[in-house]
């Protein structure tokens, strides 16, 4: 029998994963406390920890699953920014979901996008409430607008194909640009000062930290529309924040928000945040903030199952793990077929 023990667990995760593990020797122990320093010694003596986004999982953490048998990390989730791999690195393996759904996040980032410009969260409280004016609701056209869509990765891909279909110019910035993508492909600060509408669907790395700051925004277009379903810390709130308070910023969506771990995923409405900023964002009417859901549609979570149960089967059988990686991925055994370490 595998012991699993699966940390930030939420109703919807259960339903998935209690159904595959059902005829297999894997028994699950579900704690709804996320994995931390504080939590990392519930999982002693379990052979799997499954993890997720917002989890801690620190050099401190590493250690202390290690010790206490675990040998495999399986990130339900397609980021990995959270975790401290060179600690990891031949301690605990490390897999992760690289793509549960793709078009889950890219039609997210679109329904942020046409509820920001056409006002649709505003119309829906108003109408609640039977006020039917619409005085405050105009909105803009999609079609025709230039779209900047920083990483062409399997979301990214799929957002600018969404953009042409509503008639949209798409501009796009990547380090390594797609061969086979029909956009035009552009610098940074290009796509900065050309673009009505900032899309962000990249990977958090030392390099794209605050990728939207002081700076970039002030080479930005007047009334510029920013859409994050991303990582929260590609933006810098503050600047954000300020951006927007000098309507520079026409509006901007966000799923994610690099303060996130302690509230999101959670019910707040009875707490006062600790956070100024992001009560002051959620504040201003010209910003929509969901709270990391782009992923969380049926089929994603159903990928993200499947994808987590098949990469155990992999480890516990001894077999190379396909969905393996550490922070020497580019040297490691894995080129030669074999796991990371």
């Amino acid at each position: 029998m595998i012991n699993i023990a699966f940390f930030d667990t939420k109703p919807y995760d259960r339903i998935h994963f209690d159904q595959l593990v059902e005829d297999r020797p894997y028994a699950i122990t579900y704690f709804e406390s996320k994995l931390n320093e504080r939590t990392a010694p519930l999982a002693s003596g379990y052979d799997v920890v499954i993890a997720f986004v917002n989890d801690t999982i620190s050099a401190e953490v590493i250690e202390m699953l290690h010790q206490g048998g675990v040998g495999l990390i399986a990130m339900r989730c397609a980021g990995y920014n959270n975790i401290d791999f060179k600690a990891a690195f031949g301690k605990i393996h490390i897999v992760r979901v690289p793509a549960y759904s793709p078009h889950a996040v890219a039609e997210h980032a679109m329904a942020l996008l046409l509820s920001a410009v056409r006002k649709i969260h505003k119309s829906y409280a108003r109408t609640r409430e039977f006020n039917f004016s619409l005085n405050g609701l105009v909105g803009f056209d999609l079609y025709g607008k230039t779209v900047g869509v920083v990483g062409t990765g399997k979301i990214g891909r799929v957002f600018c194909e969404i953009c042409k279909g509503f008639g949209m110019r798409v501009l796009a910035y990547d380090p390594y640009p797609a061969t086979d993508l029909n956009v035009e492909y552009c610098s940074f600060e290009e796509l900065c000062t050309h673009s009505d509408i900032i899309s962000l669907h990249c990977p958090l790395t030392e390099e794209s930290l605050h990728l939207i700051d002081r700076d970039s925004i002030a080479r930005m277009k007047d009334q510029v529309v920013i859409i994050n379903t991303s990582r929260g810390a590609l933006v810098d709130s503050q600047a954000l924040l300020e951006g927007i308070r000098s309507k520079k910023i026409g509006s901007a969506a966000l799923d994610v928000y690099e303060e996130e771990a302690e509230l999101f995923y959670e019910d707040q409405s009875t707490n006062i945040l600790d956070d100024d900023i992001l009560m002051l964002l959620i504040s201003m009417p010209n910003v929509l903030v969901t709270s990391h859901q782009a992923f969380l549609t049926e089929e994603a979570l159903s990928n993200i199952a499947e994808t987590t149960i098949y990469s155990i089967g992999q480890y516990t059988s001894g077999a190379v793990m396909e969905h393996e990686i550490c922070y020497r991925c580019d040297t490691c055994q894995k080129q030669e077929g074999k796991r990371c370490f």
